[in-house]
């Protein structure tokens, strides 16, 4: 039995949405940092790069380690629905 269009779309925006409402966290707090970092060397005139990579790096991870408990499940029931609607079109 073959997937109707609909259902493809719908099944790739969900993974569009899903990808975006997992990243989100993760890049703000990377733009936050890279700001402040920014402003910081600005106000300083200290223009090495490594001083702008370091603090975002540990920041991100951070976040991954506060989120990776509602990343999981997010990706856990996406999984599920997933599965789900796949074994209605067979």
């Amino acid at each position: 039995m073959e997937i109707d269009i609909d259902a493809a779309v719908a099944l790739g925006r969900d993974a569009l949405w899903l990808t975006v409402k997992l990243s989100l966290p993760l890049l703000v707090v990377g733009i936050v940092v890279g700001l402040i970092v920014g402003i910081l060397q600005a106000a300083t005139q200290v223009q090495d790069q490594t001083v702008a990579f370091v603090p975002k790096i540990l920041a991100t991870v951070a976040v991954i380690f506060l989120v990776l408990p509602w990343l999981l499940v997010e990706l856990v029931e996406y999984t599920r629905d997933l599965v789900l609607r796949m074994a209605s079109f067979w």
